[in-house]
């Protein structure tokens, strides 16, 4: 579906509840705050629930009163719409999607409203505004102020961008294009500082974090002459840790990522709450499609950036992995 078909959707209900993937990162908080403000310059009502906190760095966000954390039997305001964002399948707001009833089940579910930029979305909405072109949910949401033609203010601005600055890694990655520019240009001018967002985002890491990071880069390993880069996160070694503020995952893909000749990089880390449970995050610069290869483990995501969790023993999961992407490594250098 089209843009104009979230439009009349939004135009359509009076009362929202918004949500977005867990283990959020800019993207998906912009995107939901930036959602939440223009339907109440709408002068409608809006609430987000999500299953996570919200992450450090970006506590500069304006309009997090109005997150709610989910928690089993919560109450929430009556709503119309049930809206999710940057999300490929409605299990990914956690227990959130509980809020409007079980897919499937007795009760009468609310229309479901899907706006999302990842290939590997499953069209779970009622009304589906699906663009894996955009650069980032943001990207798609800063359309939707101007197709309704609602003002950006500095608040709006900043939860887009950050959106923006977060999903293109600073306008490094293959998504970012002269139309994400032109947006971010136009932020800007309404008052985004952007020295200070990235230093809130990127350069606040607390000496604990660091030296976490310092211990878990030594597990990198290297295959096929440097085109595979993967590291592991035991679960010993996040209990050590305790509170963990970074997002540690995309320090450790990024710092694979920038090495010389490397295609893929992956993290294997085991679930700190869950017994045999091991979530998996690829990272491509832009031949092998990670999405197929996250996609045969029950993920997805986007061809240079995807992920999976998966039930099951870190070692036997890594192998089968491991052998998924020589496959695709192989394919491209026979």
């Amino acid at each position: 579906m089209s843009i104009e078909k979230a439009v009349s959707c939004i135009k359509k209900y009076r009362r929202f509840l918004i949500s977005s993937h867990t283990n959020m990162e800019g993207d998906a908080l912009g995107s939901e705050l930036a959602f939440y403000f223009l339907v109440k310059k709408l002068g409608k009502q809006a609430v987000i629930v999500n299953e996570d906190p919200v992450p450090y760095g970006y506590e500069f966000l304006p309009g997090q009163n109005a997150i709610r954390r989910y928690r089993h039997g919560m109450k929430v305001p009556a709503f119309d719409c049930f809206v999710a964002v940057d999300c490929s399948d409605e299990r990914r707001t956690g227990e959130v999607y509980r809020l409007n009833g079980e897919p499937g089940g007795a009760g009468v579910r609310k229309p479901i409203l899907n706006i999302d930029h990842h290939i590997s979305n499953g069209f779970f909405g009622t009304v589906n505004w699906v663009d894996p072109q955009a650069s980032c949910a943001c990207e798609m949401v800063y359309e939707l102020y101007k197709r309704l033609g609602v003002a950006l203010d500095k608040k709006a601005a900043l939860a887009l961008y950050a959106g923006i600055v977060t999903d293109t890694g600073s306008f490094r990655y293959t998504n970012t294009t002269a139309h994400t520019h032109a947006v971010a240009s136009e932020l800007i001018a309404c008052g985004v500082p952007v020295a200070a967002i990235y230093r809130s985002i990127y350069a606040s890491i607390p000496l604990e974090d660091l030296r976490l990071l310092l211990r878990v880069l030594p597990t990198m390993k290297v295959e096929l002459g440097g085109k595979v880069v993967w590291f592991q996160l035991r679960k010993e070694l996040l209990k050590k840790a305790g509170v963990v503020t970074i997002d540690l995952g995309e320090s450790v893909l990024n710092f694979g990522r920038s090495l010389k000749d490397v295609e893929v990089v992956i993290l294997f880390k085991e679930n700190l709450t869950r017994q045999n449970e091991v979530r998996v995050n690829f990272r491509s610069q832009g031949a092998i499609d990670v999405n197929q290869i996250a996609r045969a483990f029950g993920g997805g995501g986007h061809k240079t950036a995807s992920g999976c969790t998966v039930k099951g023993a870190l070692d036997a999961l890594r192998r089968r992995v491991l052998q998924k992407v020589r496959q695709a490594v192989y394919a491209r250098h026979p």
